[in-house]
Order: structure tokens, then C-alpha cells, then sequence
């Protein structure tokens, strides 16, 4: 499965994917933001990363920027099932932080959510990560007032892990209500 957006295309990962991976990820700043990712991050970590199969609802993709010479990795993002519900997790690699790509591929992501029925995503991203909480806040979500204790391989102590939620709306169709506007049609027959 591939998405493109404005700037970026979203694809799954391939094995040849691992060495570009690892130089990313290899990074305790990008990692200490992360609840999945061991550390240190190792070539075998890559490696099974990269090698990882889709999970139809719950997909997940390399963030890769086109250019004149081929693309490059960026970070990752995809949909996790968690405790029943769907999450959505990111990260961006440091040279790459502050450009606008964790938002541009979240709402991606987010429209593939909605097209295949999901109805609400999650995202818990740590307290301390104010540039995670930003990107969620362009996209919709809002806290919830719950607050989970999440640990990242690359830090000592576990922290606190607000949740963030956004409900994906049923869309309506353009020409009214939930009857997609056929009411007044039935009425003038």
C-alpha cells in the first residue's frame, strides 16, 4: 500500500530499507520520544523493522522525501492496534525535525484511517514532547484528560503519556444530510 501527499510518499518498508533505517533511528533523542523502539537500536532491530509485514487496518510506512535522485528516508508513521483501540504513532528523523512531515504524513495516515472505517484514533505521545503534542494539535486532536504511564527503552523512568483522541467524522455526502440529500427529491415525486 503507498500514499502520496504534497511533498512526501509513504510506502511500505523493504529488507534493502535497513541501513537507512538504522542511521535514522540510531539517535537516543529520536528514540527517548518512542514506547516501542529498543535501545540501543541495533542493525538486527533495523533489520526485522524493515522486514515487518502490512497489517491491513493497521498499516504502517517509511516517510520517504522524492527528489531529483531518487527519495530518502524521513521517519516512519503508521495505525497500531492497542487495547482495542487504534493508535497513531510517528517519529521523524533529526535532521529532518521542524520541516512540517510528521503532520504532512499523519494526515496521510489519518485519511487512510477514515477510508477504511476507523471512527477514532488515539496518540499517546510523552508529556516532555511538546513538538509531538503541536503535530497533534494541527491534526484535531484533542486530550482527553487521561493521562497512561508509558517507558521508552532510551529513558531511566517511565512518564507520563497524555492521551490524545480524533474522532474521524462519517462523511456525508456533498448534497445534504444523512440521506444524502435525496429527501426533498422523494418529496417532489
Amino acid at each position: 500500500m503507498f500514499i502520496r501527499s504534497e511533498r512526501l510518499f509513504l510506502r511500505p518498508g523493504w529488507p534493502e530499507d535497513w541501513a537507512e533505517l538504522h542511521a535514522l533511528i540510531d539517535d537516543e533523542a529520536v528514540v527517548r520520544n518512542l514506547a516501542r523502539a529498543p535501545w540501543p537500536y541495533g542493525p538486527d532491530d533495523a533489520r526485522s523493522f524493515a522486514a515487518l509485514p502490512q497489517a491491513g487496518r493497521h498499516p504502517h510506512f517509511f516517510i520517504t522525501l522524492p527528489g531529483m535522485h531518487g527519495a530518502r528516508l524521513v521517519g516512519c508513521v503508521g495505525l497500531a492496534q492497542c487495547d482495542g483501540e487504534t493508535e497513531l504513532g510517528y517519529w521523524i528523523g533529526r535532521r529532518d525535525w521542524g520541516q512540517g512531515y510528521a503532520t504532512e504524513a499523519a494526515r496521510a495516515v489519518l485519511g487512510f484511517a477514515r477510508a477504511v472505517g476507523h471512527r477514532r484514533v488515539i496518540a499517546t505521545p510523552f508529556a516532555d514532547n511538546a513538538a509531538s503534542a503541536r503535530v497533534l494539535a494541527k491534526l484535531g486532536f484533542r486530550p482527553t484528560g487521561e493521562v497512561r504511564t508509558a517507558r521508552s527503552p532510551a529513558r531511566a523512568e517511565p512518564v507520563a503519556a497524555p492521551v490524545h483522541a480524533l474522532d474521524l467524522a462519517v462523511p456525508f455526502d456533498c448534497d445534504g444530510p444523512e440521506d444524502g440529500g435525496f429527501a426533498p427529491m422523494r418529496r417532489a415525486a
